[in-house]
């Protein structure tokens, strides 16, 4: 499971990495529909908690001071992108993808010489060593499927995406408790098909609430790519939808998913699209 997981990370990241480094100028530029987000900005993100990662391995010390004064600009109003945007603004696409490209890699090399159950620092309750890896590889995912999403791309459905429903299913209760609301006391029976006709479950199989699909597609809900409406899913029972209402497999403050049809782009919908890489 944890060399898995790293292959998976590793093959997500470079495979994102390479993709941009095709890209032109003006593409990095092209506004998504993550807030407005750039490819510039997504891959700014990805490489500032890359940064953060690797300081969280390396000095514990160091990432409670950095996360402390990270809160207070959040406190201040400040939005994380802007954060990123000033810590790499003077980096050229090309450059920032480079300097994404080694983060990822230094990170990928730290990690393995870790216990999957060691635990690790990070924004909120520490995380063994696996999560905080499926952790980056979500995030890794989320954020080129924005990209993905604003260039035409198709993305195919591939291994990595069990370990980010697993994340998914197992922030159920988080994400109720972010919102300061009460936690169900069942959590809905989920029902994904993965690639090469996989079938993945989690939860009582006789429950009444239910949530069933492609993995894709839950996938896309819980990192708030997609409104679960805008989905193939068949979710069953008033706790499933509160939960697909809501659902957020991410740190930080309770976020809101896109509104329905904001984000209705889909592999099924526009095969046309140019095909990606199959590697995420």
């Amino acid at each position: 499971m944890w060399q898995e997981t790293l292959l998976l990370l590793k093959s997500s990241a470079e495979a994102l990495c390479t993709e941009l480094e095709a890209l032109d100028e003006e593409a990095w530029w092209l506004p998504t529909d993550f807030f407005g987000w750039t490819a510039w900005d997504e891959i700014a993100h990805l490489c500032y908690f890359d940064e953060a990662a690797l300081l969280a391995i390396q000095n514990e010390a160091a990432f409670r001071r950095h996360a402390d004064d990270l809160l207070e600009l959040m406190v201040q109003g400040q939005p994380i992108s802007a954060v990123a945007r000033l810590h790499f603004h003077r980096l050229s696409p090309s450059a920032l993808c480079a300097r994404w490209r080694d983060r990822f890699g230094q990170l990928l090399a730290h990690l393995a010489t870790l216990d999957p159950k060691d635990r690790l620092p990070w924004y909120g309750p520490s995380m063994s060593a696996l999560s905080f890896a499926t952790a980056r590889m979500m995030e890794t995912w989320a954020h080129g499927q924005d990209i993905y999403d604003r260039l035409g791309y198709v993305r195919p459905a591939s291994a990595a995406l069990k370990p980010i429903a697993h994340l998914g299913v197992s922030t159920f209760a988080w994400t109720f408790r972010n919102r300061q609301l009460e936690v169900p006391s069942q959590a809905p029976f989920v029902a994904l098909q993965g690639p090469a006709q996989a079938s993945w479950l989690w939860g009582d199989p006789a429950a009444r609430d239910r949530i069933e699909g492609e993995a894709l597609d839950f996938c896309l809900v819980v990192t708030q790519r997609r409104h679960w409406q805008d989905t193939a899913l068949k979710v069953t029972g008033g706790v499933a939808q509160s939960w697909m209402n809501i659902a957020q497999c991410f740190a930080g403050p309770p976020a809101d998913p896109p509104r329905p049809g904001l984000r209705r782009y889909h592999p099924r919908w526009q095969a046309s699209a140019r095909p990606g890489l199959v590697g995420l």
